[in-house]
């Protein structure tokens, strides 16, 4: 069969790969249709060096596609079924397995397209328990990104934050997949949006999808636009994925008492910030990686009732690597998947 494989770094190339056998017990096979993008995957591309895998390895840590064959004693599934599989291989025994805290796992064997083969290929055979049945009405490349885009940001908005109706909030990279995804998630219940954009062209398209205060980050700071916004109260929530280059801004933007959630570190791994100002306000500083097993559900749901992601490219499996060069330069708005 096809895949995509990393043979190192920046080094990405479509080959063939032995067949999987059957899918053992409890196990089912997936036929890939669409693959999402996302920085877990340009870090990958990369070569990111707390990266423990061995080379060369399937990329591909998000996507869609259909039971082709189940294991023994699968039940709930049929082949054909569209499914979102989960993107960790957990352990389904430990106390957080148990709990439904999937993404805390405490024996997890590694993130597919990461740390082990993912699913850039056209099968892939997975247990059962992490795989997620998509409603009818969804599609592949829509379904596609519920595993990582939608899951992530649904645990951060509300199993993290605890984003309420009504309530304030800053996003960041608002053209990005989760900000997108952020956008219309805290528009849904109510909230006033702020978010933050590379350029005017991409600041339209964030106003079209309801955010309420739009701000070019590289004409105006950011902070200083949203503290007087807000009559220098500040705003509840502060989503959090780009780090050095705006983590001292978004604590600023924060009002006393307020909530700063972050799944992600892409303009560096390492800041400094004031810690007299982070106890004196009471901010709340919550990381969050990845999602639960449950959030994809709830994911899946909100897209059958309309919400949704917003699409940037979609690209056949040999353009993978454009794919990430694209996504590496912030070129984007929404997601990039690739079919097969």
């Amino acid at each position: 069969m096809k895949a995509l494989q990393l043979f190192g770094d920046r080094d990405l190339r479509l080959t063939e790969v032995p067949d999987l056998d059957a899918p053992g017990p409890g196990e089912v096979q997936i036929r890939v249709r669409a693959v999402g993008l996302n920085f877990i995957d340009v870090w990958g591309f990369r070569g990111m060096a707390f990266a423990k895998r061995k080379l060369p390895l399937t990329v591909g840590a998000e996507a869609a596609g259909e039971i082709a064959a189940l294991g023994e004693g699968v039940e709930g599934l049929k082949v054909g079924d569209t499914v979102a599989p989960y993107g960790a291989l957990t352990c389904g025994r430990c106390r957080a397995c148990r709990e439904g805290r999937d993404n805390l796992c405490e024996e997890v064997g590694g993130v597919l397209g990461f740390h082990v083969d993912g699913f850039a290929r056209e099968y892939v055979n997975l247990p059962a328990r992490l795989v997620v049945r998509v409603p009818d009405s969804v599609s592949f490349t829509d379904a596609a990104c519920a595993p990582v885009a939608f899951g992530t940001v649904q645990h951060m908005l509300f199993d993290n934050a605890r984003l309420e109706p009504g309530e304030t909030i800053l996003v960041h990279a608002g053209g990005s997949g989760i900000g997108t995804t952020a956008i219309k998630m805290a528009k849904a219940i109510g909230c006033t949006v702020f978010t933050t954009v590379g350029d005017d062209a991409k600041g339209e398209k964030a106003k079209a999808l309801g955010a309420d205060h739009v701000i070019n980050y590289r004409t105006e700071r950011f902070e200083g636009e949203v503290r007087k916004a807000t009559k220098r109260k500040g705003v509840d929530v502060v989503f959090e994925h780009v780090g050095p280059e705006t983590w001292n801004g978004s604590l600023l933007c924060l009002k006393r008492g307020g909530r700063l959630v972050t799944c992600g570190s892409t303009s560096g791994v390492s800041t400094t910030m004031n810690l007299m100002q982070l106890f004196q306000q009471q901010y709340r500083i919550t990381g969050s990686f990845g999602c639960r097993i449950a959030n994809i559900r709830d994911a899946l749901d909100k897209m059958a009732g309309g919400m949704t992601p917003v699409i940037d490219t979609v690209l056949p499996l040999g353009e993978f690597a454009q794919g990430l060069e694209r996504l590496e330069s912030r070129k984007v708005f929404g997601k990039i998947l690739v079919t097969l």
